[in-house]
């Protein structure tokens, strides 16, 4: 059974950090495309960042470029989210879900029929 356990999600002022924690079982990581979503209130979910098997590629959604930085670790078998200069925007339920069919620089691409999500984990960034 495949599980994604997020968290590292809180409350923090506008420019403040957050490293966002995705920690797998069941499936493994550097055999996978990882992604990132967020939902907000009232808002549809959307995709953050990606990071394909093996690492090759990573893709970020432009308004969080230069911000948020994707990596993993494959021997804790996590994929992480380090969130710097937060904005009141970026205010979200921050999701994992692997495996994503593709993660590449300017796209990727998920089925909601094969992929597994994590329960997520609150971030609310204050101004």
């Amino acid at each position: 059974e495949v599980q994604l356990v997020e968290s590292g999600g809180g409350l923090v002022q506008a420019g403040g950090s957050l490293k966002l924690s995705c920690a797998a079982s069941g499936l493994t990581i550097d055999n996978n495309n990882i992604g990132w979503f967020r939902q907000a209130p009232g808002k549809e979910r959307e995709g953050v960042s990606c990071i394909s098997s093996g690492g090759g590629s990573t893709y970020y959604k432009d308004s969080v470029k230069g911000r948020f930085t994707i990596s993993r670790d494959n021997a804790k078998n996590t994929v992480y989210l380090q969130m710097d200069s937060l904005k009141p925007e970026d205010t979200a339920v921050y999701f994992c879900a692997a495996p994503l069919l593709l993660c590449a620089s300017d796209t990727y691409y998920y089925s909601s029929s094969t992929a597994y999500w994590g329960q997520g984990t609150q971030v609310t960034v204050s101004s």
